[in-house]
């Protein structure tokens, strides 16, 4: 069975050594919120940080927003601790940075096994190596547990020795690998980050661009940059009008042979995917 759509538009970083920021996302109108352990957060205060998102998360009041934690990745010496804390927390997901390999996925899952993770956690993974690249269809294929591949676009370009450039060209490889692993495998893909808060033509170039790729939302390091992922990544009125006149043109016209509207001929194909945006339009209204 088909598990039910759960938007994933807008999926904002929060830094959680921040008390005035965690605060603030409980108002964001973003689908996701994803309390940072790691970039976001100095060394000298990453127990705090800690403390504080596992707290967060046990008060709630985030409403319908998906939450996350983001842990230290398994080669620092915060992991451990991170991973302990979070499971018990029982947040909606863990995320956990370079996740390079199926085998890394498995250890994941045991520890969080291990950890008494509630059934409810899952686990995300961040790709963001050109190791990641050449076997995210492994490592999305690698646990049920694992429901989300996050892209980390800013180590990718580090790794490559590629520039950030508009369009991503460098990247666009990598960001193919990607999605194919992730459809493969039946899993959401979210695309990385658009790091100039000022550049608002620039984000919206790039938020169509993931959407046209084929992303099912975009992480954010901005409240700012909410109102126009959620644009990007939902349908239009115009989309959902069109999918609902290729539904119905399907089904009045079931058995007699070819199928059309508005001049265009019309396949399962087509049908599904006019569902789909039906069931995500669905889906996001139910938000409010």
């Amino acid at each position: 069975m088909t598990p039910a759509y759960r938007p994933r538009r807008s999926v904002l970083y929060m830094p959680s050594s921040n008390a005035r920021a965690l605060e603030k996302a409980r108002t964001i109108p973003c689908d996701g919120l994803i309390l940072d352990l790691e970039d976001a957060v100095a060394p000298d205060a990453k127990e705090d940080a800690r403390r504080a998102a596992c707290a967060a998360v046990s008060e709630g009041g985030y409403g319908d927003r998906e939450v996350a934690i983001r842990v230290n990745g398994a080669d620092t010496e915060w992991h451990r601790d991170d991973l302990a804390a979070a499971c018990a927390a029982g947040p909606d997901a863990i995320v956990v940075p370079k996740v390079s390999s199926a085998d890394a996925v498995h250890e994941l899952v045991g520890a969080m096994a291990r950890l008494d993770a509630p059934e409810h956690t899952r686990l995300w993974a961040m790709v963001e190596t050109p190791a990641a690249m050449l076997h995210c269809e492994e490592i999305a294929s690698a646990s049920d547990v694992l429901t989300v591949l996050v892209m980390g676009t800013n180590d990718l370009a580090k790794e490559l020795s590629a520039a950030h450039v508009p369009g991503r060209g460098p990247l666009l490889t990598g960001l193919g690998l990607a999605l194919l692993g992730a459809r493969a495998a039946g899993k959401a893909i979210l695309d990385g980050v658009f790091n100039d808060v000022h550049d608002s033509d620039g984000f919206l170039a790039e938020c169509r661009q993931g959407r046209e790729l084929g992303f099912d939302g975009k992480t954010l390091v901005h409240p700012g940059q909410v109102e126009g992922a959620n644009a990007a990544y939902g349908p239009s009125e115009q989309d959902v009008e069109d999918a609902r006149g290729v539904v119905e043109a399907w089904e009045q016209g079931h058995g007699a042979g070819v199928v059309t509207y508005r001049g265009r001929m019309v396949e399962q194909l087509h049908v599904e995917t006019a569902r789909r945006t039906l069931a995500i339009a669905d889906a996001i209204t139910a938000r409010g």
